[in-house]
């Protein structure tokens, strides 16, 4: 019998990672978004456009589907702005809700085996102060309000009830090539790119100082869901989650360049999340000289353009703080996929490109 897979949030970053690897290893996977995923592997998948905000949709999407043996919950709900919502209740209640309401349904078709939960370096309480280095799982709860403990507490409790089995990772930050999201990078650094070209001034590093990071490619992720859906040995473990590597922003910045057809010029400190909507019709202008997919600024980016600010360091004087993560523990365990994350970032772009999202380098921007 195939196994089949609930991919929730399949539109996502990870979400249509993960509904391309399973599907990909001969899966049947059933994709719950509001807008299809856009894959590039053959495999059997099953969309059903649903808000998961919507409970009684919800539940008719999944019980429509038939017996569903494993869940990959990759949606989130951010609030505008992305940053300040992260101390927001209603967004932490929010998100709740939204897993309880993919749950619910699952409990009575009593055919669950497996729960996939994603978290991040917030986990640590990296946005609200400096973080241990490298933060390992099996330290204590950090102790502020965060979705990710609404989250974990009611799958812990289901699971405990039901007896299915659960598995929490932690990635860095994920790059792929998804847009329209909250929390993309390369189509807001693609945007940016484009929008340089047009006003024939440099591709300038727009931020501060943010210190070097660690990042994990959407596909590493994605087999990362893969392996703990089919590894006993992960059931009830959280794990952290990256490449394998670090890097440098300003070091990174020549090679998106190079990748996208722009010039590096001297660094000039600017707020994306301001710019680019401000150049709204430039982009219009650009999508349709270089005949690009008929989508808006905000259709591309998303809310990303303030995720980026803060990735960025933007207007900040002095580095971040660290935020390395120790990945020990799930290399230990077993998996061992890595990547390069300026191949990571380079192949997301590329991807845009190849998709018309985003001009390539010889595409006539003015």
């Amino acid at each position: 019998m195939v196994a089949t897979v609930l991919v929730a949030g399949a539109s996502g970053l990870v979400g249509t990672a993960a509904v391309e690897r399973f599907a990909a290893e001969g899966w049947e996977v059933v994709a719950l978004s509001r807008r299809a995923p856009e894959l590039t592997v053959p495999g059997t998948v099953r969309h059903i456009p649903v808000d998961l905000r919507d409970a009684a949709a919800t539940d008719h999407a999944i019980r429509s589907v038939g017996p569903l043996s494993h869940v990959v919950y990759a949606a989130v709900y951010e609030t505008a702005g992305v940053v300040a919502g992260w101390r927001d209740v209603d967004q932490m209640q929010v998100n709740r809700d939204m897993l309880r309401n993919v749950l619910d349904p699952l409990t009575s078709l009593g055919t669950l085996a497996h729960v996939n939960l994603l978290q991040g370096t917030k986990a640590y309480g990296a946005h609200l102060h400096r973080i241990p280095i490298p933060a390992r799982e099996g330290a204590p709860r950090d102790p502020h309000a965060n979705f990710y403990w609404l989250q974990e507490d009611l799958v812990r409790q289901r699971a405990a009830e039901e007896g299915w089995a659960f598995t929490v990772l932690r990635p860095q930050l994920i790059v792929g090539p998804a847009c329209g999201v909250a929390l993309s990078m390369p189509p807001v650094l693609g945007v940016y790119a484009a929008l340089c070209r047009a006003e024939g001034r440099p591709f300038a590093f727009p931020g501060g100082f943010p210190g070097v990071g660690e990042a994990v490619d959407a596909r590493i992720v994605a087999g990362a869901l893969h392996w703990a859906a089919t590894t006993p040995a992960a059931a009830g473990e959280t794990y952290n989650l990256t490449n394998g590597d670090v890097f440098d922003w300003r070091q990174l910045w020549p090679v998106l360049a190079d990748t996208l057809g722009v010039s590096v010029g001297p660094d000039a400190p600017l707020r994306l999340g301001e710019y680019l909507p401000s150049r709204a019709a430039t982009w219009d202008a650009i999508v349709a000289r270089c005949g690009l997919r008929p989508q808006s600024l905000s259709q591309v980016v998303g809310e990303s353009h303030h995720f980026a600010d803060a990735c960025l360091a933007v207007g900040l004087e002095r580095a971040l703080p660290p935020m390395f993560v120790s990945t020990i523990k799930i290399r230990q365990a077993g998996f061992s996929e890595f990547a390069d994350t300026e191949r990571s970032f380079c192949d997301a772009l590329r991807t845009l490109i190849h998709r018309r999202v985003l001009p390539g380098p010889h595409d006539p921007v003015v």
